[in-house]
């Protein structure tokens, strides 16, 4: 089973029963010939279509399919994923990160980020010397900074907030 929407919009689920393909429970009228990798020949109701994979993005489950000169985004979600939602467990995504704390003891060398920057995860945050060694400390996810509590030449302890975010 595969639930797929389209524009954000139109819902539709697809399977296979006794090698026939179901479109919301009903059989498939039509024929799908895969011309190459990202190339399709559809014919459905009397009428010919060339289907193009545009873009898929494996990890976000998301893909976008120009069907003649129109482009449709496409979600694409299975049943594992459909019950990670039921059970309340697919939010791991969206969750909020609050706070950063030093990962180690160590010397703030320098804040490479200012309040109400918006970071990108893996964005550079600031420079912590531990042990000798310079670590650039990186955003854990897309954050916002809303203050800094440290400055260049502050020590700080294992688990010490030095930024929060909003």
């Amino acid at each position: 089973m595969l639930k797929v929407k389209v524009n954000n919009k139109f819902n539709f689920e697809l399977s296979t029963e006794r090698n026939q393909t179901l479109i919301n429970g009903l059989p498939f009228q039509g024929d799908i010939l895969k011309v190459n990798d990202r190339s399709f020949h559809v014919i459905f109701n009397d009428k010919s279509y060339h289907a193009e994979l545009i873009d898929f993005d494996k990890s976000q489950k998301t893909c976008t399919v120009k069907v003649g000169n129109n482009i449709y985004p496409m979600q694409l979600s299975n049943q594992f994923d459909e019950l990670l939602h039921q059970l309340g467990m697919d939010s791991q995504n969206t969750s909020k990160i609050a706070e950063l704390k030093a990962p180690m003891p160590g010397l703030v060398l320098r804040i490479l980020a200012s309040e109400g920057d918006k970071v990108m995860k893996g964005g550079n945050l600031l420079v912590l010397e531990a042990m000798k060694m310079e670590n650039i400390i990186k955003a854990p996810a897309d954050v916002t900074i809303k203050s800094i509590k440290v400055i260049a030449g502050d020590k700080v302890e294992k688990n010490q907030v030095m930024m929060i975010f909003s």
